[in-house]
């Protein structure tokens, strides 16, 4: 054999860049669609989160995948490997406001002269530069259009990043198979799966109140918070009863008074059994409410006796529900407070001034604002007991946010998930779980669920509903008959297209039509990851070639979401389980064995690895890894692998110096 001899010694970077020109010209990687289904190996792949730059964790976990790809390549299995890029979540648009200091404004109009410029491409003076926290040039307003022009821009560029780091770590991808989660097919695809359900009786909307994020500005989902611990204090306030009598309430919550319409205590509760059927008198406010007894109350907490305000937490969504009583709602989307008329519907009072000139103090405050002042003012009304107690408590936040949630009442689309519990569980116990603990993480989440699932987000960059409203001669929206697109219409953006049987000049008009505003959740187009690159409902003939899929590779933290979401997809689509196994990855825990998370700004860059110790080095140390194990970052790991790749080129080199004498 005249084999080229080996350099004496290794340019890893160089071999490296040599061996994926070969395997793309051979396109050794390709998946072959005149396969069987059953000679063939389906990945469900992770899309990764288009948001600024992968870190080490990211190549810990995709290496995972890569590895269990390659052993059924090697056992002569047809490979479906696809990857795709999950860009139309609130993440990309926030990188895209901080990158090119923008700021959608949807009554403005489309400026086809202006285009996003990239700080390296801008200058000092652009009022597109990139914002930092000491840049105090306001952000510029664009029209909705123009700001998805900017997101299409930015998250291009992270792509080809992001494809880039893939393809040096040596993932042995179909590259033909990419996708986004914002292209055509997928918006396509993602519409598809909306109506298909809205045919099923599956899908509702409703005005209700809904966690919102008052930074984001948007609803968010059970599936998306995360409980934080933050300082608080009980405040011990008094309140009267009609007729003689008081008692203590103990609450965090000082500044939701004015929104209290109902004190509640336990059935059993026999220290407040003998107030049932009278009404309270809130201080300052001075606002008759009755006093109930409720199962939710816990006697052993504070003094057993509760506020129900419209909106303090879920328990107090769920006693609304029920009650037959109003809503009183006190806090704005923005997180301050509102502007309200005691004496006016819903507002009533036995004092309208004075609960007025009380209310008057806190009005456009924020709520952290709002409870310092409203514990002065009972303090000095007498009605504030003893001294503030410090309390440590679970405060929910969205798990990408920076301030607490609020319950908000806002109109959104749900999916109905609670009625379908039982079967959800027994889903999950058709696929194999590995580690097979897992699967009980899935479990607890969906004995826990107390929510629908609510689809809709108050944003821009992301799959439009395929909906519209009719309007009434009134100039309002009928959100009662919804107009929805044809399947054959699709991919639609409703601000854009018009339903069928109406013409442009209709829109906002009495008579005419109107948009849905919002776009679906992320996790709405996430779930249907499988069929995005099946292409269901359209191409049956590859959708039946690939679905189930064989295996989903994740980490653990989104069991609860991309996991859980694709089940119930494709339990409602299809009656089936999305696929046969799920491989759960840990996390890689930094110095400080913590997370590495991009949205905490606590991440480690993958590239310099690669350049240091080799893409080999990398992928040892990552396979060394127990699936759904935490692993924190040791760089001796990356030398122990670059020894063994350089004993492996050591060895080949002796090998091949020997063939000639075979």
């Amino acid at each position: 054999m005249n084999l080229p001899p080996l350099p004496e010694r290794p340019n890893y970077q160089q071999m490296e860049q040599d061996w994926r020109a070969f395997w793309a010209q051979k396109k050794t990687y390709a998946w072959d669609a005149t396969k069987s289904r059953q000679a063939s190996f389906v990945v469900d792949t992770p899309p990764p989160t288009v948001s600024g730059s992968l870190h080490i964790g990211h190549v810990f976990s995709y290496t995972h995948t890569d590895t269990i790809v390659r052993f059924q390549r090697m056992m002569g299995k047809n490979i479906f490997y696809p990857m795709g890029w999950d860009d139309n979540g609130l993440p990309t648009e926030r990188r895209v406001q901080n990158v090119f200091n923008i700021k959608c404004n949807p009554a403005l109009p489309y400026d086809p002269n202006w285009h996003p410029v990239l700080p390296e491409e801008g200058n000092a003076d652009s009022k597109q530069g990139s914002k930092n926290k000491k840049d105090k040039t306001p952000a510029l307003e664009v029209s909705r259009q123009n700001f998805l022009e900017a997101c299409a821009t930015l998250t291009a560029l992270d792509e080809k990043a992001y494809q880039n780091l893939w393809q040096r770590l040596g993932l042995s991808v179909d590259w033909s198979l990419q996708y986004a989660t914002i292209d055509d097919n997928c918006r396509k695809i993602s519409q598809a799966s909306f109506l298909d359900l809205v045919e099923k009786g599956r899908v509702y909307a409703t005005f209700a109140p809904n966690m919102w994020d008052i930074d984001f500005q948007t609803a968010v989902a059970q599936a998306e918070l995360e409980d934080r611990q933050v300082q608080g204090n009980f405040h011990d306030i008094r309140f009267q009863v009609e007729g003689g009598g008081d008692f203590i309430i103990s609450t965090t919550r000082p500044e939701l008074r004015a929104s209290c319409i109902a004190v509640v205590a336990h059935p059993d509760d026999e220290r407040y059994q003998p107030l049932f059927g009278k009404k309270a008198i809130t201080p300052l406010f001075n606002v008759s409410v009755p006093i109930l007894p409720a199962n939710h109350a816990d006697p052993e907490k504070g003094t057993g006796i509760l506020m129900v305000c419209t909106f303090g937490d879920i328990m107090d969504v769920e006693f609304w529900k029920h009650s037959g009583l109003p809503i009183r709602q006190t806090i704005g989307r923005n997180g301050r407070m509102l502007d309200i008329k005691f004496g006016e519907d819903p507002f009533p009072s036995n004092d309208p001034a004075q609960a007025q000139k009380y209310y008057d103090q806190i009005k456009g405050l924020t709520t952290k604002q709002a409870k310092q002042v409203m514990a002065n003012c009972l303090k000095e009304s007498g009605a504030l007991v003893g001294d503030l107690k410090p309390t440590l408590q679970a405060v929910k936040y969205y798990e990408k946010g920076e301030r607490p949630l609020e319950f908000i009442p806002t109109r959104q689309w749900y999916i109905k998930i609670l009625d379908k519990k039982a079967e959800l569980l027994a889903q999950g116990k058709k696929i194999k779980w590995h580690p097979d603990y897992m699967y009980t993480r899935y479990e607890h989440w969906v004995e826990g669920l107390n929510q629908d699932w609510c689809i809709s987000r108050q944003r821009y960059f992301g799959v439009p509903f395929p909906v519209w409203y009719p309007v009434q001669a009134n100039g309002e929206p009928d959100y009662e008959h919804p107009i929805f697109a044809k399947k054959e219409q699709l991919p639609v953006d409703p601000m854009i297209h018009v339903p069928e049987g109406y013409k442009e000049e209709q829109r906002g008009v009495p008579g005419g039509f109107t948009a849905d505003k919002d776009v679906m959740d992320t996790w709405a187009t996430s779930s249907v990851s499988p069929q995005l690159t099946t292409h269901w409902p359209w191409d049956q003939d590859r959708h039946q070639k690939l679905f189930p899929m064989d295996v989903r590779p994740q980490s653990h933290e989104i069991i609860r979401t991309w996991a859980f979401y694709t089940i119930v997809k494709s339990l409602y689509h299809e009656g089936k389980v999305p696929w046969h196994h799920v491989c759960i990855s840990g996390w890689i825990l930094d110095p400080d064995r913590k997370k590495m998370s991009k949205s905490k700004g606590k991440t480690i860059t993958p590239e310099s690895f690669i350049d240091q110790y080799t893409a080999d080095a990398v992928r040892y140390w990552a396979a060394k890894a127990r699936p759904g194990v935490d692993t924190a970052l040791d760089e001796k790991q990356f030398k122990s692998g670059q020894n063994i790749v350089n004993k492996l080129f050591n060895a080949s080199k002796f090998v091949l110096q020997q063939i000639d004498h075979l």
